[in-house]
């Protein structure tokens, strides 16, 4: 099986899908797959390691998922609770309806209060203004900093549509980090090393990157019209108001596989429990009812393609991950938990075949095509030496 996945890795490296990559996979027994192929960017000398250091973006929000739903089980919040009572901020969310001729946004105030159902599911109305160009203008006419900014200023994007109503990516998880902090009284980047990467053993995962991380940071890079590849500087800002708790982690392949490994097995990882099973299986589980999840849309190609995983399937949501609710033929069962960051890394967790895996590039755009293609053979190579 190792020489087959093997093979996968080592074509897409040669064939430049990226300069390297690492992937990792394991299940009940522990991890019965890693490897690392290529060099950590195209100027590289060393060879990729096992513990090369990723921006894994929104791969932060099952992390910061897991960290609220412990606050959830201590009874300290509730899922259908507004969270208004937690940030009163969120009670002043409006809708955005559109804007003058002057250029003036429109809005309405909701018909619903945002949850921390909503915030989990992607379903509370707000969106990205990175993504979106509605939310963006709008951003842009109050005097509002992106996102990207860390400010707290940056929550106050408008919503597109009532709390409940449909499916749309955005902050929600940034407001459960924020949440988690009020709540657990300290910084999301505290919070999570006391309560989570700590107890799993993941000190490699952090906001912050430490002198001997980035000494290990993979280059990143940006596929151009022509197919080819080149260099592109993206650091966190020096100076933030909060840890984004949807997309500002680093990790490495080593540390997220144990992340995936506590949830697939309920919760608990080598006698540490981080979560109770009950509260993990209900994670995975439907959380948005009819609402489908569709086709990802993005205003900003050169930094995500609009794409959809598995067409043609309904897809859902649970309290942070995509959920397929077909098997994927040849792959992963109906009922896995996945979801990945804008620079290409990526993870599942299949509680049906009890398998998970990683795997870690570091390019643009995110839904590259070329990307997609390698993650698919993987996952066919992995189920095929399990038969």
């Amino acid at each position: 099986m190792k020489s087959a996945i093997d093979q996968v890795l080592e074509n897409a490296v040669v064939r430049g899908v990226a300069p390297g990559v690492v992937a990792l996979a394991a299940d009940a027994e522990g991890v019965f797959y890693e490897g690392a192929f290529g060099r950590n960017g195209p100027r590289a000398d060393a060879p990729m390691r096992l513990d090369a250091v990723f921006r894994i973006a929104s791969m932060t929000k099952a992390v910061t998922t897991v960290a609220v739903m412990q606050l959830v089980e201590q009874g300290r919040l509730a899922l259908d609770q507004p969270m208004r009572e937690i940030a009163p901020e969120l009670g002043e969310a409006r809708v955005l309806l559109g804007f003058d001729a002057d250029g003036t946004p429109r809005t309405r105030a909701p018909r619903r209060e945002i949850t921390l159902r909503h915030l989990l599911t992607h379903t509370s109305g707000y969106s990205y203004d990175i993504f979106n160009r509605d939310v963006a203008r709008y951003m842009e006419h109050e005097g509002l900093p992106s996102i990207r900014s860390g400010r707290y200023a940056a929550l106050r994007a408008p919503l597109l549509f009532d709390p409940g109503d449909r499916w749309e990516y955005g902050i929600g998880l940034d407001w459960v980090g924020r949440i988690v902090e009020i709540v657990g009284g300290k910084p999301l980047e505290v919070y999570m090393k006391d309560h989570i990467l700590g107890p799993l053993g993941m000190r490699d995962t952090s906001f912050m990157l430490r002198e001997d991380m980035e000494s290990r940071l993979v280059s990143l890079m940006a596929r151009g019209p022509g197919g080819g590849l080149s260099e592109v500087e993206r650091r966190s800002p020096a100076e933030v108001d909060f840890n984004s708790g949807g997309s500002g982690l680093y990790s490495t392949g080593l540390d997220y596989v144990r992340f995936t490994r506590m949830l697939l097995g309920g919760g608990a990882l080598d006698a540490v429990r981080v979560l109770a099973p009950q509260t993990v299986a209900l994670m995975g589980q439907n959380a948005v009812g009819d609402i489908e999840v569709p086709a990802f849309k993005s205003d900003d190609p050169a930094l995500a393609r609009s794409s959809e995983q598995w067409p043609g399937q309904i897809k859902r949501w649970g309290l942070s991950f995509l959920l397929n609710t077909e098997d994927v033929k040849g792959g992963r069962g109906a009922g896995s938990m996945t979801w990945g960051g804008v620079y290409n890394t990526n993870f599942w967790i299949d509680p049906k075949r009890q398998l998970t895996a990683v795997l870690m590039m570091q390019i643009l755009p995110s839904g590259d095509p070329q990307v997609v293609e390698t993650l698919e053979r993987y996952e066919q190579a992995l189920y095929a030496g399990r038969r």
